[in-house]
C-alpha cells in the first residue's frame, strides 16, 4: 500500500494562516512524513505555475522520493483537458475529480457523453481520472457512470465519509465502489447528536476516535489485486486559533499515517 496525505490533510496551513503553506512546502511535508505520495487537491495555486514551475515541482518530489497525484472539481470536457495537462507536467498519473451537481442532475447519459469526450485527454496525459463519492450523486449512478465508459483512464475515488450527507451508509458506498477504486481518501469521522439533543453534528475525527471502519474499507478496496494510494485527508473543525488548529491537525495526520502503515504490516 503507498501512503500519502492530500492538500486536506494540511487545509488549516494554508487557510487562516498567518504564513501559507505553499505547494512546494506540502510536497516537503510529505517527504518529512516518509510518504510514498502527495495529492494536490482543490488546490487553485497549481494553475498558476508556469511549465518551469511545474517541471521544478516534479523534480523537487521525484528527488523526495515522492510521487504527485492532482485533484480538481467537475468534468467540463476543456477543464479535465486543462488538468490533464498539468498532470502531464506533473507525471501526475492519477486526476481525481468530482461529478457537481448540475451535471448528476442531467444524469447518467449526460455524465458518460463528457467523460467519454475527455478520453483522448487523459490517454495522450497517462493519467487515471478518479471521480470521487460525494454527496452531489449518487454512488450508484457514479458506478454506473464509470462501468459504461468501461475505461482504465476513468475510476472512482473512494470516501465514504462523504456520502452520509445523501443518507448513504459508507458501508454501502465502500460495496459499490471498491472494485472500481483507483484513489482512496482515508479520513474518520463522527456522527452525534447536539448538546441538548436537537438535532446532529456530523465532523471529521481522530484516525479510531470515530465511525470508520477502516480495516473492513481497506480489505474491500485492496482486494483482486487493486493498489491505488491511500491519501490521508480530515474535516477537522477550527480550534480558535491557528496555531492550535494546526498542532490538532497534524496530530490527526501523524494518527492516520500511523494506522494505515500498522495495517499494511
Amino acid at each position: 500500500m503507498d501512503i500519502g496525505i492530500g492538500s486536506y490533510a494540511l487545509f488549516w496551513e494554508w487557510h487562516e494562516h498567518p504564513e501559507p503553506l505553499s505547494i512546494e512546502g506540502m510536497v516537503d511535508r510529505a517527504a518529512a512524513l516518509r510518504c510514498d505520495v502527495f495529492e494536490i487537491c482543490d488546490d487553485s495555486r497549481i494553475e498558476d505555475h508556469e511549465p518551469a514551475r511545474l517541471t521544478a515541482l516534479r523534480e523537487r518530489a521525484a528527488a523526495a522520493g515522492v510521487r504527485l497525484q492532482l485533484g480538481t472539481r467537475g468534468i467540463a470536457p476543456a477543464h479535465l483537458a486543462r488538468y490533464a495537462g498539468i498532470a502531464r507536467a506533473l507525471e501526475a498519473r492519477v486526476l481525481r475529480s468530482m461529478v457537481q451537481r448540475a451535471d448528476a442532475e442531467r444524469g447518467t447519459e449526460h455524465i458518460v457523453a463528457l467523460l467519454r469526450e475527455s478520453l483522448p485527454a487523459l490517454e495522450s496525459a497517462g493519467t487515471t481520472l478518479a471521480l470521487e463519492t460525494y454527496e452531489q450523486i449518487p454512488t450508484s449512478m457514479l458506478v454506473e457512470a464509470v462501468e459504461r465508459i468501461g475505461s482504465p483512464h476513468v475510476g472512482i475515488c473512494l470516501d465514504p465519509a462523504n456520502v452520509v450527507a445523501a443518507l448513504e451508509l459508507p458501508t454501502d458506498a465502500i460495496a459499490m465502489a471498491a472494485p472500481h477504486t483507483v484513489d482512496l481518501h482515508v479520513k474518520d469521522f463522527a456522527f452525534t447528536r447536539q448538546e441538548g439533543w436537537v438535532g446532529f453534528l456530523y465532523s471529521g475525527a481522530r484516525m479510531g476516535e470515530g465511525q470508520l471502519d477502516l480495516q473492513h474499507e481497506l480489505a474491500a478496496v485492496y482486494a483482486d489485486g487493486r493498489s491505488p494510494a491511500a491519501i490521508v485527508e480530515h474535516w477537522l473543525p477550527w480550534q480558535g486559533d491557528s496555531a492550535s488548529t494546526v498542532a490538532l491537525e497534524r496530530d490527526w495526520t501523524d494518527a492516520t499515517i500511523a494506522a494505515l502503515r500498522a495495517s499494511a504490516r
